[in-house]
């Protein structure tokens, strides 16, 4: 009896977990914006069959946003093409992804100062980018942007270092998105669509970890934001009490319950900005 009792309360705990990690609320700050890259050449005419081109191209994308996490199109033909994409984090639900993606066309155009030949804008919680036939975008092994906490801690990394194998592991068990924690150390890593089909994905985050831990050092935060992927982490010493990390991935639920019997603080992944760099 009592066995079936602790295998009881075991499901309930485990049931009750995936609630509170669920993704139906992976933050309320999901469309604040990290960073925008915009080429210098623009669309000299709005009646072009590029820019007209362009416009259908972002009607389509924010469309499809509030039914996939990830889209890939072109629109037109030859040397009017345009081609796009958007993708959305892993932990957030269909109607948020519509949400933030239907912020970026008009972000886009604010912020580049009118149609550009490309374009990428990047909120908390998804991104949109396109380019115009002939537009050479940077290389999958760049950094187009990164982020450091200004907090340093030379203690955590072993920690770290155990948290980014999970992650490494965790993109390709997770479909190209994961999020856990070891330590007090939360992490979150994710490829674009076309990474994860590719087969990029786990070279692009593990280029992306390495990345980061050499930019940032003993940072307790940072963020690197590469062409096909990005990866975050965020160290809290002393834990956050109340605040669970989200998870969109059972490999992530199961890293977390683990986890759950060591660990006492909970955090959410935030990184204070100390660099960034644009494509102007």
């Amino acid at each position: 009896m009592g066995l079936l009792l602790s295998r009881i309360n075991i499901r309930v705990f485990f049931f009750a977990l995936l609630l509170s990690l669920s993704p139906t609320e992976p933050s309320s700050d999901f469309t604040g914006l990290v960073f925008k890259g915009c080429a210098q050449q623009k669309l000299p005419d709005p009646t072009d069959a590029s820019a007209q081109n362009l416009q259908s191209l972002l009607s389509t994308l924010t469309s499809q946003a509030s039914q996939k996490t990830f889209y890939s199109t072109t629109v037109g033909d030859g040397t009017t093409a345009v081609s796009g994409l958007f993708q959305c984090r892993g932990d957030l639900t269909a109607a948020q992804c519509g949400d933030c993606i239907g912020k970026t066309p008009d972000l886009a155009r604010k912020l580049c100062g009118g149609a550009v030949a490309a374009a990428r804008v990047q909120l908390k919680g998804c991104y949109l980018k396109y380019q115009i036939s002939g537009f050479v975008e940077a290389p999958d092994t760049d950094v187009v942007y990164k982020v450091c906490g200004s907090e340093k801690d030379a203690g955590f990394g072993a920690k770290r270092e155990t948290a980014f194998g999970m992650v490494e592991s965790g993109v390709v068990d997770g479909g190209g998105f994961y999020t856990g924690s070891y330590g007090n150390v939360y992490v979150l890593g994710q490829c674009e669509g076309d990474a994860v089909i590719g087969g990029d994905c786990e070279g692009c985050v593990k280029n992306a970890l390495e990345r980061v831990e050499a930019e940032c050092g003993e940072a307790i935060s940072g963020q690197v934001y590469m062409n096909k992927c990005y990866v975050s982490f965020s160290y809290y010493p002393n834990g956050v009490a109340g605040v669970s990390p989200p998870s969109a991935s059972l490999s992530g639920v199961k890293a977390a319950c683990g986890l759950l019997f060591q660990e006492q603080g909970k955090a959410a992944l935030g990184a204070a900005a100390t660099h960034r760099r644009q494509w102007q």
